[in-house]
């Protein structure tokens, strides 16, 4: 029997995406996972800024709406200086926008620094991936094709995702974000980052909707290799409000934060 399942995330058709199942999300089954549209706004970034020395800083993202499966069509605008470049995004589903980010890029150069400087702690996210073998399993969220089952795989690092608190994991794609394009090391962190609140869930999925309505991610350096950590706190509040910051590794260290405001409902 041979696997029906689409071979990439996105498949570019012109100057449109066509969103495939793999990019679908746990709250509406009609709706993408965060971390879809997140990675595919940052290949767009990076692609729009076409001159070599460019690396992607900060992305911040909105949901304005759930963004849909199928497909979207995206525009954007560019402010450039000598050092720093911001790109503007619209990612709409026919005329009706759906996402819009922003994207800092930064000129890259070389600079001689000390040895030694103070950093974050803990300087590395242990145990590897490779010394992981639990998969990540938020009670109370689908099985199936889905964007944190079909496209991506998850090792758990430290504590106990299947109950609530604190939590690391590791992340990488087993996909390709758009078919036939190369994905680039700020697109597995985007797409990494938005497991955070999935992974440090406070409220139980089987009785709580706690999505994120943005998600801003801030590195400091390209992730090097497959694998994105993800070390993340969420905290909630009775108003109906919540927010999730995580940390974000690769193997040799920490590559920047994630910030995502969460939208608390319960279900029906």
């Amino acid at each position: 029997m041979t696997d029906s399942r689409p071979s990439a995330v996105f498949v570019r058709e012109g100057e449109t995406w066509h969103a495939t199942e793999l990019a679908r999300g746990p709250w509406d089954p009609r709706a993408q996972h965060g971390g879809a549209p997140s990675a595919l706004l940052a290949h767009i970034a990076e692609t729009t800024a076409t001159e070599p020395g460019w690396q992607l800083a900060r992305l911040s993202v909105e949901l304005v709406k759930p963004v849909p499966l199928g497909t979207l069509s995206s525009r954007s605008t560019t402010q450039a200086s000598r050092s720093t470049t911001r790109i503007g995004i619209d990612l709409l589903a026919g005329d009706t926008l759906v996402a819009r980010a922003h994207a800092l890029m930064l000129r890259t150069q070389t600079l001689d620094l000390p040895h030694g400087l103070p950093g974050w702690s803990p300087s590395q996210l242990l145990p590897s991936p490779q010394e992981c073998d639990r998969q990540v399993r938020t009670p109370g969220l689908p099985e199936g094709v889905y964007f944190h089952r079909g496209a991506i795989e998850s090792r758990v690092a430290h504590g106990d995702p299947s109950q609530p608190g604190p939590a690391a994991a590791w992340f990488r794609l087993i996909v390709p974000m758009v078919q036939d394009t190369p994905t680039s090391p700020a697109m597995r962190a985007c797409a990494a980052a938005d497991f955070g609140n999935g992974l440090s869930w406070v409220l139980p999925a089987q009785r709580y909707l706690f999505s994120n309505a943005d998600l801003s991610v801030h590195l400091t350096r390209q992730p090097v290799g497959e694998w994105i950590g993800v070390a993340a706190e969420t905290q909630a509040d009775g108003a109906g409000t919540g927010t999730t910051l995580s940390r974000l590794y690769d193997q040799q260290g920490p590559i920047g934060v994630a910030i995502q405001t969460l939208v608390l409902r319960e279900r029906a």
